[in-house]
């Protein structure tokens, strides 16, 4: 299989120099580029027409959210944007999510973490570290997690719809879980928990996996801490 080709994004060279320094030493991938700003991210992506953008969030001019609307929106196949964020403003993260990024980390997680990031948003997965996980769901669904929620959970649209496995595939998905992962999980070849995880999205009118946790959580498909 050729190489995974990334583009590291951020403003502070010795930052780049660090990432690049993790990812080129992992064999699989390379770092095919370095921008420092937004603008000059667009530009290299459609020159140098990487697999996946490591982008970070807070840049002069151009920021990370709006060069990853400019470059999401002009490319069929572009490239997966995995957003590199330390949580300072958490609107940057819904707003990136509605940008259509596949992918959020925080900047201290381990060397390890952003080279299974990387792999995970190639192979067209999305990933969302624990704590960006429970974010999402804090934000969306305020009141269920932490403490017990006792109002009832609001009626599922679209709920009866999924097959038993469209729905236990839901779960998984809630939970966190790759396409890989969850393959090996229910005893099926990815492909086709590709084809469940679309039905899924189809059928409860969800534009991607990270709105599909947040369903699940709240109309009680799965409950907190589960």
């Amino acid at each position: 299989m050729s190489a995974i080709r990334v583009l590291v994004v951020d403003d502070q060279a010795l930052v780049r120099a660090g990432f690049r320094t993790i990812l080129d030493s992992e064999p699989g991938i390379d770092v095919v580029g370095e921008a420092a700003d937004g603008a000059t991210a667009v530009e290299a992506v459609a020159a140098l027409r990487p697999d996946v953008v490591c982008m970070d969030v807070q840049m002069p001019g151009v920021d990370g959210l709006e060069a990853t609307r400019r470059i999401l929106s002009h490319a069929v196949d572009g490239p997966a944007v995995l957003m590199l964020t330390t949580f300072d403003r958490e609107d940057y993260l819904f707003a990136a999510l509605g940008a259509g990024a596949s992918g959020f980390l925080l900047k201290n997680s381990s060397p390890e973490q952003l080279i299974d990031a990387v792999q995970v948003v190639a192979r067209g997965d999305a990933l969302l570290s624990p704590d960006v996980t429970r974010r999402v769901i804090e934000a969306a669904v305020p009141g269920r997690l932490g403490a017990e929620a006792t109002a009832p959970s609001p009626p599922a649209p679209g709920l009866a719809d999924l097959t038993d496995r469209e729905r236990e595939v839901l779960v998984l998905l809630a939970e966190g879980l790759s396409n890989a992962e969850i393959a090996a999980r229910i005893w099926v070849g990815e492909a086709t928990v590709k084809t469940h995880v679309s039905k899924v999205l189809m059928k409860l009118g969800l534009r991607d996996r990270v709105h599909a946790v947040v369903y699940a959580y709240e109309h009680g498909v799965v409950q907190p801490g589960r």
